[in-house]
């Protein structure tokens, strides 16, 4: 009968997909006792060897011993240099990724991982890549599912096979009245307009008056939903719980796919992050990027609120690396305007960019970062979006060195954390095209599922594309898989911070209102702040 370190070893290579034979689980126990590894630090023990094993390019599903050992070696010489280490640089380590430049990786079913794409990208896409954007959707949800303990067997013989889901296709219905299933699919209507679930073997017709209520989170047309029911003859399923997919944690995704680049900036390891985050907290403690969303130059508060944080960053020695400002710059939509209120438009930019410049330090030692919104001039409405034409800029791209006009949405790489700046009014969006939600849900609730059906999607906008056009080709850039570390979701929708599977989420809320409201981050901490100036009125 295996011991409890036993268990917890091979439980932990379970969830890598790795089994263990007797040599090498002997040899991990050999570790253990040899640096007098307390039973409740097993765990993590062993989760840094396994991790560090899954990395391996010749690693095998059956554990090798040799490659265990070398795996083993490598941590000891690691954590045996000694060796004095420079001051961290921040900003070799900061990138700011457009959507439009991130590589494309998508899901292979056939190698059961992802694959980088080497074709040319358009605009308009093709009737394969829309059929292939959501394909990634539900085979990257559907691996992670698959992982999870509640879907994944044992190595073990033991009674909690017995309390295993299992998860069907739509296919395996036919044929099986009078059954329960549990699919996984797309929440969408029909041609008839009835509302049915699909994956990628057809779809069934949903019947949702058997079912009390859904569970928690927000579930819209174009959602990936879990749905357990009843075959009926007529191929119906009558539905009795409906939930979100569980969200995988960054870690455990980034210790299977961490070898791939996603962003395009270069990868790091688990234990170069974990290396990263202990020596930001250590030497970079009192550094700070700030996040603000509706920043409206068209409005007469909106320069005397900037110059009010611009004077209190200079008075208390608290000038941040990293500035973002998020559409909307305008109050209202000029997409359809005349010739002068595009004229302003502008003006406004070079107002923005003169009080800028009238702060030397804050010019030379801060990035500014530029998000649109939904009402600013881009060239395109459908997502991911444009940058701001250049043409409305050209002021602040000439007076501030470290300038940076990206896509919406955006992704800011900092050492080993990855940070998604999306401003877009989602709240209202899902909201006004969801299919089930518990009664009554308001307040803190609302905001809490809001962000758990975002990560649970692990996309931004589960919704089908007639409801938010999507631009196929850059489906991907979309995508919050692996889980980001922050994800700012801008909307002009109340203030909110919350953290969900190990994500911080905030919204910063517009800057403009009875105070001039922003959100402080500190990458240290993982956390962010709301910051709010006083308006002073004048009599």
């Amino acid at each position: 009968m295996a011991d409890a370190r036993q268990l917890i070893i091979i439980k932990v290579f379970r969830k890598y997909s790795h089994s263990l034979g007797p040599d090498a689980l002997q040899f991990l126990e050999e570790i253990l006792e040899r640096h007098d590894i307390a039973d409740n630090d097993v765990e993590f023990s062993i989760e840094t060897i396994a991790r560090e094993y899954n990395k391996q390019d010749d690693a095998e599903m059956k554990v090798s011993l040799d490659i265990l050992r070398r795996v083993y070696d490598a941590l000891q010489d690691q954590g045996n240099a000694g060796e004095a280490e420079e001051l961290l640089d921040p900003d070799s380590h900061l990138y700011f990724v457009d959507a439009f430049e991130m590589p494309v990786w998508h899901w292979s079913q056939e190698r059961g991982t992802f694959e980088k794409s080497s074709s040319p990208l358009t605009v308009a896409g093709s009737a394969d890549s829309r059929i292939a954007a959501v394909r990634n959707r539900l085979h990257i949800i559907k691996q992670s599912i698959l992982r999870n303990e509640h879907f994944s067997p044992s190595t073990l013989p033991s009674r909690d096979r017995e309390h295993l889901v299992t998860l069907k296709s739509t296919k395996q219905l036919l044929g099986r009245a009078s059954e329960r299933f549990l699919l996984l699919g797309m929440l969408a209507h029909n041609k008839e307009g009835k509302l049915c679930v699909e994956d990628a073997d057809g779809n069934v017709e949903l019947d949702l008056s058997k079912m009390d209520e859904p569970g928690e989170g927000l579930y819209t047309e174009g959602c990936f939903a879990l749905v357990e029911g009843e075959y009926t003859e007529d191929g119906i399923l009558e539905v009795v719980a409906m939930g979100q997919p569980p969200c995988e944690d960054r870690e455990t995704a980034r210790s299977i796919y961490g070898h791939i680049d996603f962003l395009g900036q270069g990868s790091t390891s688990l234990l170069e992050d974990s290396q990263f985050a202990r020596r930001i907290r250590e030497e970079l403690s009192d550094l700070y990027f700030f996040f603000l969303s509706d920043v409206w130059l068209d409005h007469p508060q909106t320069l005397v609120g900037l110059q009010k944080m611009f004077d209190n960053c200079i008075e208390n020695s608290f000038v941040p690396k990293v500035i973002v400002m998020c559409g909307n710059f305008t109050s209202k939509s000029i997409m359809q305007g005349g010739g002068r209120d595009i004229q302003r438009y502008q003006e406004n930019f070079d107002s923005l960019a003169d009080l800028i410049a009238s702060y030397p330090q804050i010019t030379r030692e801060t990035h500014f970062v530029f998000v649109p919104g939904p009402l600013d001039i881009t060239g395109s409405s459908a997502l991911p979006r444009r940058p701001i034409l250049s043409t409305f800029t050209s002021q602040l791209r000439n007076k501030i060195p470290k300038v940076h006009f990206t896509s919406n949405p955006c992704r800011l790489k900092f050492f080993g954390q990855e940070v998604v700046i999306f401003r877009e009014d989602t709240m209202a969006r899902m909201l006004r095209n969801t299919i089930g939600i518990k009664p009554n849900v308001t307040g803190e609730d609302l905001r809490r599922y809001l962000v758990q059906s975002i990560l649970d999607q692990s996309h931004l906008t589960p919704l089908t594309t007639h409801i938010q056009p999507v631009l196929p080709d850059f489906d991907h850039a979309l995508r919050l898989y692996p889980l980001p570390t922050t994800v700012i979701l801008a909307d002009k929708y109340e203030k909110y911070k919350l953290t969900y599977s190990g994500c911080h989420v905030f919204n910063p809320g517009g800057f403009v209102g009875n105070s001039f409201s922003f959100s402080t981050y500190c990458p240290a901490e993982r956390s962010s702040e709301e910051g709010v100036l006083d308006i002073e009125q004048e009599d």
